[in-house]
């Protein structure tokens, strides 16, 4: 049997490829070098614009929005009865937010009240008593004037009859009296001496007495005095008292947005324990403002009042204006949990970064509302 034949097939041999023109080839280059020489143009003028602006700029993505947040804190202890706000609530300064129970507050008011009543039942009782003792010394003085008086006419009745003593003495001598008659005159004198004796003791008396009523309405003053002191500190116990229960309930101090919320009905609470935060978001523009943390070899020609652009993440292609306002008198590091100790042995140079303090110029934006922690973008006109 013989084997079919096979036709093998050869393809044609291909032609000799032409070699390109020289005019081509210079055309083709002609191109390159142009775009080549583009290039390097534009490399040159975008380089030169990025020298030229960081020269008279400075820009970090180190920045974040801050704020004031406030702390809403009891000043009092006791059990919350009431929580009138929730999360991310919008409050007013004096919305109220967390009533405590005010019963024993209340207690301590209505006792310091009793004791302030009592206070005052003592100072009238104590000025009763100075009135009767000036009474009782005006008495006394009146009657030292009488008995004074009597002593005057008593001593002169002495002196009369003693006077009459001696005149009848020398009659008795020539015998133009009796005996009796001298010795009653004698007698008379005597109880004439007698009687001024008496006035003066009673007079004498009478001054001790008035002496002794003096002493009595001082002792009665100072009384009055520490009554009245009583009545002060029982008075101040019971505003001190009074401010107490005003804090049972507490309001906003601000106003801003409830964040932060830890209290609840029911949950006992002790004063200055942190039961939730106000960030201030209002219509004023210093309620948020940036804290960027540029490298400290970009501060040698930064000042306050430099004009700033903010760019915010959540943002994208607005801007927004402020200024800068301060700039820290120490780096962020030195504010750390554990600040940097460089005086061991393995010492590394690290660039610090210093905080500065840019407010915004622009009015709020109600439609893009700036949230304390967002992350910005800044730059600062250095001229």
């Amino acid at each position: 049997m013989s084997s079919p034949l096979r036709v093998e097939k050869t393809d044609p041999a291909p032609e000799p490829a032409t070699a390109p023109s020289p005019k081509r080839r210079g055309g083709r280059r002609i191109v390159i070098l142009s775009i080549l020489g583009i290039l390097v143009l534009f490399g040159a003028v975008w380089g030169f614009r990025t020298i030229v602006f960081y020269e008279h700029h400075a820009t970090t993505d180190d920045a974040q929005l801050d704020g004031n947040i406030n702390p809403v804190l009891p000043r009092v202890p006791g059990y919350v009865q009431e929580v009138l706000v929730s999360e991310n609530q919008p409050v007013k300064p004096g919305d109220v937010l967390v009533r405590i129970d005010p019963a024993d507050l209340q207690a301590k008011v209505d006792q310091e009240q009793a004791s302030l009543l009592n206070a005052q039942a003592a100072v009238s009782v104590a000025e009763a008593a100075v009135a009767s003792a000036r009474s009782t010394a005006t008495g006394a003085q009146a009657k030292v004037s009488s008995n004074q008086a009597d002593v005057t006419a008593a001593r002169s009745r002495a002196q009369q009859a003693a006077a009459d003593v001696a005149r009848y003495k020398q009659l008795l001598a020539k015998e133009e009296i009796s005996q009796q008659q001298y010795d009653a005159a004698a007698t008379a004198a005597e109880a004439a001496r007698a009687n001024a004796d008496a006035a003066r003791a009673t007079t004498e008396s009478s001054r001790a007495t008035a002496q002794a009523s003096s002493s009595q309405i001082e002792a009665a003053r100072r009384q009055v005095a520490a009554a009245q002191a009583q009545v002060a500190q029982h008075q101040a116990a019971l505003e001190a008292a009074r401010l107490q229960l005003s804090y049972a309930v507490i309001k906003a101090p601000v106003a801003g947005f409830i964040s932060k919320k830890n209290v609840e009905v029911g949950q006992f609470v002790q004063a200055g324990q942190p039961l939730m935060a106000i960030v201030q978001q209002g219509n004023n523009p210093n309620d948020v403002w940036v804290s960027a943390n540029f490298k400290e070899t970009q501060l040698a020609k930064m000042r306050p009042d430099q004009k700033a652009e903010i760019e915010v993440d959540a943002y994208p292609g607005v801007t927004f204006h402020g200024r800068v306002e301060s700039l820290a008198a120490a780096t962020g590091a030195r504010f750390s949990l554990l600040p940097p100790d460089n005086a061991t042995g393995n010492f590394t140079k690290v660039v610090q970064r210093v905080p500065v303090k840019i407010v915004f110029t622009d009015p709020p934006d109600p439609k893009r509302p700036l949230r304390v922690g967002m992350n910005v973008n800044v730059t600062v006109n250095l001229d």
